[in-house]
């Protein structure tokens, strides 16, 4: 069940570095924190067009975005991410703002401090971080001192803006990884990082989850936690899971799963896992272990509010068997796992 114990929204003179970290403290009340869902598809559906990146909304529609971060409030999460994953010099420069990192940033996470603490609760603010966009050296250009230099850029805007914790999310290597964590190191904040596995059971870049578990503990600066998020759809990321849980690493694991596949419909992007499908997959990923759970790419409000409802009414079952997720789930998209975990395709 998911913890209730409060101690008040989460002021700024609480985030003291020396102090231990917002989402530390919530993961000692509670076995489970309920993340957030989709930033994209929710502004997608709010009018953002394709061509615009969602973080100038920050200055241009402060409000949508204030409405954003509400919505993930009121549907029962104790964390949410600012939309500020794409806002780094290199992606922003593609539209003429890569002057702007340190303003777009500093909003995403003003906007997102102003609505966790007229909450009434403990809400965390993550600073959200995406991938810099560039493939890391030897194999790419992008080297690790400018990597650090992009990201530590975009953690300060976040932190200046009230951030509690920094969040960087979707990342294919571990090299780009430890770049992230050095900047979150530099700018004196607690940090989590989730890479994306695909079909494979590997990240675009190679990665498979026995070698995160691995990486996040050689880093002289761990994240409070790390895991997996969006890749393919929710039975495929538990898989993932699973590689996480049998590392042996103890480290809190976060699942950030996808709500099935998207498709246009009215104008609109949907994307076909029901809030049913969605319960069933957090409870199942609490009865992992998993003490971070939310939803990726189309996960919206009401998917939100099952799972939560379930967390909360479920009783904590036996770890599932791979065999039991893709009863419940549906099937794996490949046979391999990228970890030695392997299960027959069901068609």
């Amino acid at each position: 069940m998911i913890g209730t114990a409060d101690a008040g929204s989460i002021r700024p003179a609480e985030r003291d570095v020396n102090m231990t970290d917002a989402l530390s403290r919530m993961l000692s009340t509670r076995d489970v924190v309920l993340a957030d869902g989709a930033t994209g598809t929710a502004l997608f559906n709010m009018g953002l067009d394709g061509r615009t990146p969602p973080e100038l909304w920050n200055a241009s529609h402060p409000d949508r975005i204030a409405v954003l971060y509400r919505s993930a409030i009121e549907a029962g999460s104790d964390l949410f991410l600012t939309n500020s994953f794409s806002a780094n010099a290199s992606r922003l420069r593609l539209h003429d703002a890569s002057h702007r990192v340190a303003e777009l940033n500093r909003l995403a996470a003003e906007i997102g401090r102003d609505e966790a603490d007229r909450s009434g609760r403990s809400v965390v603010v993550a600073g959200s971080i995406g991938p810099i966009g560039e493939i890391m050296a030897p194999v790419g250009g992008l080297t690790h001192a400018r990597a650090v230099e992009m990201f530590h850029e975009q953690a300060e805007g976040l932190r200046d803006g009230g951030a509690d914790i920094l969040w960087v999310e979707t990342l294919s290597s571990v090299e780009e990884l430890r770049a992230a964590a050095e900047a979150a190191r530099l700018t004196g904040m607690a940090w989590c990082g989730s890479l994306s596995f695909d079909t494979a059971g590997r990240t675009i870049m190679g990665a498979t989850p026995p070698q995160l578990s691995a990486a996040v503990e050689r880093l002289p600066n761990p994240p409070v936690a790390y895991g997996a998020n969006c890749g393919v759809g929710v039975s495929d990321l538990l898989r993932t899971i699973a590689g996480f849980v049998a590392s042996g690493n103890e480290r809190p694991i976060i699942a950030k799963g996808n709500a099935g596949v998207p498709h246009l419909q009215d104008g609109h992007i949907h994307y076909d896992g029901t809030p049913d499908l969605m319960a069933d997959y957090a409870c199942l990923a609490r009865d992992m272990g998993v003490r971070v759970i939310g939803g990726c790419c189309g996960t919206m409000p009401e998917h939100l509010r099952a799972m939560r409802e379930a967390l909360e009414t479920r009783p904590k079952g036996p770890r599932p068997s791979l065999d039991q997720i893709t009863a419940r789930l549906g099937a794996f998209s490949s046979a391999g796992g990228g970890d030695g975990l392997t299960i027959g395709l069901r068609h």
